[in-house]
């Protein structure tokens, strides 16, 4: 299968990122266009539960487990520590009809995710090629994509609230793709959770301000908010929903 097509989804906490990844993943599922790889790399995880997927394990709690098989010696005999770490991590991968998942998760202790980091790449280099697409859901620091998590990145969108400081906030994001030199094909705004689906003139002119495109904007909407409190999947709300009509007229104007 030729490379995949990479969307990165980035945003700070609490604007509905997560959310919205989960719905652009069953729009792409919708289209019956190819398999999608999903991959959860906010240690923060819970897309799943925006998808209606259970999580058994993620790499970073396979990661302790290693360590402690290690510490004991309970690598099973005839197995080097990278065959036996191999056959731990393949066990990550969570299949669904559309699409199979991974979920970074966390690590123990102190200290940075540099080598669950690490293991994501490893993972992510190892079966993307057989997808489609990859959609990963970042933390608002984009760690995963500076380390090189995805081979590439066709298109980078920023997701943020209708306030002045969600804006501000997703700029920073673009400043931090473009210090990188990601160079992604298309990075654009998604507004998120704006009353009746309109933008009043003081955000419309902090997008401006910043330089951001604006893909378009998504209403605020009680199905969606009635789901993140009862933890019911949003991504499995019907097509009518009034945030599903909105996301596919974004993805149809950047052709997805």
């Amino acid at each position: 299968m030729a490379t995949p097509y990479t969307i990165a989804v980035a945003g700070k906490g609490g604007v509905g990122k997560t959310t919205t990844c989960g719905m652009i993943i069953d729009y792409l599922c919708s289209k019956k266009n190819g398999p999608v790889l999903v991959v959860d790399a906010d240690a923060n995880a819970n897309l799943n539960e925006v998808l209606g997927v259970e999580v058994e394990t993620s790499l970073g709690a396979i990661r302790e487990e290693m360590a402690q098989a290690e510490l004991k010696g309970t690598i099973p005999a005839g197995m080097t520590k990278a065959d036996y770490a191999d056959f731990k991590f393949s066990s990550a991968i969570i299949e669904e009809d559309d699409y199979d998942m991974l979920v970074m998760g966390r690590t123990q202790g102190k200290g940075c995710y540099c080598y669950v980091n690490g293991v994501l790449k490893t993972q992510v280099d190892k079966y993307a090629k057989n997808y489609k697409y990859v959609v990963m859901d970042n933390e608002a620091g984009l760690e995963h994509v500076a380390r090189g998590t995805l081979p590439h990145v066709d298109m980078m969108l920023l997701v943020s609230d209708c306030s002045r400081r969600g804006v501000q906030a997703a700029a920073r994001v673009a400043e931090i793709v473009e210090e990188m030199n990601l160079n992604p094909g298309l990075m654009g705004l998604i507004i998120n959770r704006a009353p009746e689906g309109r933008l009043d003139d003081g955000v419309k002119a902090e997008i401006e301000k910043h330089g951001l495109k604006l893909l378009g904007v998504l209403p605020q909407d009680e199905s969606v908010y009635r789901c993140d409190c009862d933890g019911e999947p949003s991504a499995k709300l019907p097509a009518s929903n009034p945030v599903k009509i909105a996301l596919k007229g974004i993805m149809a104007g950047v052709g997805l």
